[in-house]
């Protein structure tokens, strides 16, 4: 049997197609993906490709999915290096979520597009719950919290915060024309800023 050219032979299609989809989305927007453009960039015909993901947004699923297992492990991996080190968790943990939006556009982008996605797949239910309970969790475990199964007041405040920022670098006016490290200092302004509202 014949076999696909391209990277196919020395990986994973169906996580590869996922790396292609981080790449066009990042250059050029969620809307440019398609399965055959993915498929051309990993080197596969695009049968290939149609025996993991059904379609479109079958493959914008998969990617959503993987991209709230990453964020979720980034805030995790933040606060435990910032308890190591006796440094502000808080902090750490509101900086990793924004250069998590700054590092992989794409990513943060699909992660709740409901309109493009299969909002009620499962793995990708149980993906939105995993970082869900780390958020509900004390913000990634960084602040306070006496309820582990719902957002307390000042959770709320830390996510939609760092969230808002971040969408703000990504999609909107500010921050455009600054270095990566400048849009970090401002939002690290912004997180010291809040600190007063959150218990110790």
């Amino acid at each position: 049997m014949k076999k696909d050219k391209g990277t196919y032979h020395h990986g994973n299609l169906a996580e590869s197609l996922l790396n292609a989809v981080d790449d066009i989305a990042t250059q050029f927007g969620l809307e440019a993906v398609t399965l055959r453009a993915c498929a051309k960039k990993v080197g596969v015909s695009p049968s290939s490709a149609f025996r993991h993901y059904s379609d479109k947004r079958d493959l914008l699923t998969a990617f959503a999915t993987r991209a709230l297992l990453q964020l979720s492990a980034v805030l995790s991996l933040a606060n435990a290096d910032a308890q190591k080190q006796g440094q502000d968790a808080l902090l750490a943990v509101g900086l990793a979520y924004i250069r998590f939006a700054l590092d992989k556009p794409g990513f943060f982008r699909a992660m709740w597009g409901e309109e493009t996605i299969y909002s009620e797949d499962a793995r990708y239910l149980d993906a939105a719950e995993t970082l869900s309970k780390n958020l509900k969790g004390g913000f990634a475990d960084s602040i306070k919290d006496t309820d582990p199964d719902s957002l307390s007041p000042e959770e709320l405040l830390a996510w939609s915060s760092v969230h808002g920022l971040a969408n703000l670098f990504v999609d909107g006016p500010v921050g455009k024309g600054q270095t990566q490290e400048q849009k970090l200092n401002l939002a690290r302004e912004m997180i010291n800023t809040l600190r007063p509202a959150f218990r110790h």
